[in-house]
């Protein structure tokens, strides 16, 4: 009893810590994404200054604004005023707290769990020591990739980058799913993202910045080549605003990450996201064309089309409530039971449990849905259910019959 007692215990703090870092980060990256969309469209709008006086002192750009019953006016310098002011706000922290809060929650929900959210044996056999450190493997080169690809070449044409980009993101998608759990390998992508996007304010963004602050408080001209590099990695970023923030909320939609061709599905949704991106800033600078919306659209539909289910034909006779109790029982019930004998749940997901005829028969939608269409569960395929297993499940919630 007191085991029992104490994997409870354990089991309610981990969640309660799982839920106040999950919290605190939702809450960052509310911070950090809404003021880096607000900047983007700021220095969209940006108008050359009215004002003779305002032009010759170095404003380059100025927009008035009215909000919550007040009105603004908001000057961008074009390079550093000549006389800084008394305060100076700075965006960083917003990014900072959000990158550690998810490191954190990764590791308390991914790497922690790794047994049951990363690792899929079916995918990959990796040990736990294995799958973490390939894990921060990906995330921690996917910067080093992306950094020196912008450091090259390929940085002098957009289009040519872009399409770099597209490759190495398609590159780490798939590579990912062919190691992980589908549900973890799309947080990874999202948090090798993640981490591109706050590293380029760690180490290009924030450190530029303070160069510009401090050659304007020695009275000398910043170099521009720091905003211009900023400036680039800030537009890098708003793409990839739209794809993290998918892969965020993923996590509900088994259909997606349990498919298949999973890596296809996070490429295609990732791409749309930053075609819908590439629109709204093309928007903002009043030359936007619908062409990149139709082609997110389509790309969307197409997706939807990849994983909708399909009927599944079998000469498999009808299968029985006794044959799918028998199923249940040797893989479903150590988990979804009023006494789970799996050390991870001390009490059944969801209170879900299927511990008599009449909750599976309750549950009868949920179980095909979860096990044969998207073959989420068991999670990771923890209790080895076999493929004729999901067809016996199939079977019974197609017919119905049998001893019911």
């Amino acid at each position: 009893m007191y085991g029992r007692c104490g994997a409870s215990m354990e089991a309610f703090l981990l969640d309660s810590l799982n839920i106040l870092v999950r919290w605190l980060h939702f809450i960052t990256g509310v911070a950090w994404i809404g003021s880096s969309l607000y900047f983007i469209w700021l220095d969209n709008h940006l108008e050359a200054p009215r004002e003779t006086a305002d032009s010759e002192k170095g404003v380059g750009g100025e927009l008035w604004s009215v909000h919550g019953g007040g009105f603004y006016h908001a000057q961008k310098y074009r390079i550093a005023p000549s006389v800084l002011p008394a305060t100076l706000h700075w965006f960083k922290w917003e990014a900072y707290s959000t990158w550690l809060s998810g490191i954190f929650l990764l590791g308390l929900v991914y790497f922690l769990g790794a047994e049951i959210y990363l690792i899929d044996r079916s995918v990959a056999d990796l040990s736990v020591v294995a799958a973490i450190s390939i894990a921060i493997g990906f995330v921690v080169g996917g910067w080093i990739i992306y950094d020196l690809m912008c450091r090259s070449p390929l940085a002098n044409d957009d289009r040519v980058f872009a399409f770099a980009l597209l490759v190495m993101s398609a590159a780490l998608a798939w590579g990912l799913c062919q190691l992980f759990s589908g549900r973890a390998a799309y947080i990874l992508f999202g948090v090798t993202l993640g981490t591109i996007m706050v590293a380029n304010v760690f180490f290009v963004i924030i450190p530029g910045q303070k160069k510009m602050v401090a050659a304007a408080e020695r009275g000398e001209a910043p170099d521009p080549a720091y905003g211009v590099r900023a400036k680039l990695r800030s537009v890098h970023n708003t793409y990839f605003t739209l794809p993290v923030l998918f892969v965020m909320t993923s996590n509900h939609y088994a259909m997606t990450y349990s498919h298949e061709y999973n890596w296809v599905v996070l490429i295609g949704i990732s791409v749309a996201g930053a075609l819908i991106r590439i629109y709204f800033v093309a928007r903002h600078k009043g030359r936007a064309s619908p062409v990149t919306v139709v082609f997110a659209v389509l790309l969307l539909a197409s997706m939807a089309a990849l994983i909708a289910p399909r009927s599944q034909q079998s000469d498999a006779v009808t299968a029985t409530l006794s044959e799918v109790r028998a199923v249940v029982k040797a893989r479903c019930v150590s988990c979804h039971s009023s006494a789970p004998t799996h050390p991870a749940f001390p009490a059944a997901p969801l209170g879900v449990m299927f511990d008599n005829d009449e909750q599976i028969l309750a549950e009868a939608e949920r179980i095909h849905l979860q096990t044969v269409v998207t073959r989420v569960m068991p999670i990771g395929n923890l209790t080895a259910m076999t493929d004729q297993e999901r067809q016996i499940i199939d079977q019974w919630y197609r017919t119905l019959g049998g001893e019911q």
